[in-house]
């Protein structure tokens, strides 16, 4: 494919106890992407530090280190974020602040970098700070690309006003079912489908994209529904699962694939990474078409 997405925002370690796995994400995201054939770029900021620098060893082995898009700051530290797992898999994170991608710098390269790019991807997280939100502000502004927003909250790192800013710029919105909820509000009993369309109402996007865990997912595109109810596997944790679903998501609207087809593929490789350790798992193919057809 010769599409290119730019991933913006947060790059990290996941700490969980004594191990550290490279994470955030926008990066998950792009790793991905690699991994379905979609050429992507990442925009972030690291600090001048140890970590940074295996962060930067990272990106390089994963194809997504680009010296004018990954800034450095001699100040603020490279992010650790501390993880903790329920007994079903379910992450919660502690995430420190201030940390070097707070600070990501409006550059000219970066400006060329998202002009030239048929997809930018981005979160809340990263935007928490002024200074980072307006450097995306900035970026979306300046390109045509397709934007989407993956929404992706993290208490008590987002406010309203904030989200409500992206959601207005982005063509395409991925949430979680309590997200959703969340963001629209209504009882638990309100169809989804009600939130869906109210949220469609408020902000405009061409497309909305909401996960249900196990329970698979729901697309509005096109004046149109698709579900997919998900896969059925032994969860070992859910970290990355929404991005590796997000991935697939975003390469099969890029390869133009028909919408039913693209949630399907989605689904099953969100259900394969939670099979596994962390949010990065090399793809088996003959797994993931095993769970396609389960």
């Amino acid at each position: 494919m010769n599409k290119k997405v730019l991933c913006f925002g947060e790059v990290l370690w996941d700490t969980f106890g004594d191990e550290k796995i490279a994470g955030g994400a926008p990066m998950n995201v792009a790793r991905h992407l690699v991994q379905q054939g979609v050429k992507a770029g990442f925009a972030s900021r690291v600090g001048v530090d140890e970590s940074g620098n295996k962060l930067v060893d990272v990106l390089r082995q994963n194809g997504l280190y680009f010296e004018n898009t990954i800034q450095r700051d001699e100040t603020l530290p490279t992010c650790e974020v501390t993880v903790q797992l329920d007994d079903k898999g379910q992450a919660t994170y502690i995430i420190p602040q201030p940390v070097s991608w707070d600070n990501i710098q409006t550059t000219e390269t970066l400006t060329h970098a998202a002009v030239n790019s048929d997809a930018i991807v981005f979160g809340s997280l990263a935007c928490r700070t002024e200074t980072t939100k307006h450097t995306l502000l900035n970026l979306l502004d300046e390109t045509k690309a397709l934007r989407i927003f993956d929404v992706n909250l993290r208490a008590p790192h987002y406010t309203l006003s904030t989200i409500e800013n992206l959601a207005a710029r982005a063509t395409v919105v991925k949430m979680n079912e309590e997200e959703a909820r969340l963001l629209i509000g209504g009882s638990s009993s309100t169809l989804l489908k009600d939130i869906i369309a109210e949220f469609r109402a408020k902000y405009h996007p061409k497309t909305i994209c909401v996960t249900r865990g196990e329970n698979g997912a729901i697309i509005w595109h096109d004046h149109d529904y698709f579900e997919h109810p998900g896969f059925k596997v032994d969860v070992v944790d859910t970290v990355g699962a929404g991005d590796a679903f997000l991935a697939t998501f975003i390469a099969g609207i890029l390869a133009n694939e028909p919408m039913g087809k693209l949630l399907v593929k989605a689904c099953a490789i969100g259900a394969f990474v939670t099979s596994k350790r962390g949010a990065n798992p090399i793809y088996d193919e003959q797994e993931i078409n095993r769970i396609m057809q389960s």
